[in-house]
């Protein structure tokens, strides 16, 4: 559950994570997620707060550090109508939740979202509304649940998370 941050639709990976801050190690990607947007983004959010893109959120290159930007920034979720393919596959790689609902049409910047992955819903508590998931089946839920596909090989490999 975390405060919702609305961005527009087909936000890019040079938007989630500008180009300028691939020089830096991994771990300090964080502080600069979403800064081809809003550059003061990090200074505002908290750890668990949901971004709500449009659709086609995470377009472009196949940039793997922008989902990990935003997981060490301390997103807990990502949630839009549609996702970019490559975007997509990469925040389930590293057990962030790229969620897919029907539309994000409502949710306002600051709104409370509950991400629900054992029931597949999106619940706003100002409106009250519960969106359900439409994206998370199968494979992608297991490696989410898992904790990502690190996580995942492991556990089904049967090796310890030392």
């Amino acid at each position: 559950m975390g405060k919702a941050w609305v961005f527009g639709a087909n936000v890019t990976t040079e938007d989630i994570l500008p180009n300028r801050f691939l020089d830096h190690k991994n771990e300090e990607m964080g502080q600069f997620a979403m800064a081809g947007l809003d550059p003061d983004f990090v200074k505002k959010i908290s750890i668990g707060d949901v971004v709500v893109g449009g659709a086609n959120f995470g377009t472009g290159s196949s940039r793997e550090t922008a989902p990990i930007a935003l997981q060490l920034a301390g997103i807990s979720a990502v949630v839009a109508p549609s996702f970019g393919r490559v975007f997509f596959r990469n925040c389930i790689n590293i057990g962030l939740p790229a969620v897919m609902v029907e539309t994000v049409e409502g949710i306002q910047q600051g709104d409370v979202l509950n991400v629900d992955l054992k029931n597949l819903t999106v619940f706003n508590t100002r409106t009250g509304v519960s969106l359900l998931i439409t994206n998370l089946t199968g494979i992608s839920l297991e490696i989410l649940q898992a904790g990502g596909i690190i996580a995942y090989t492991k556990q089904r490999k049967g090796i310890s998370h030392d």
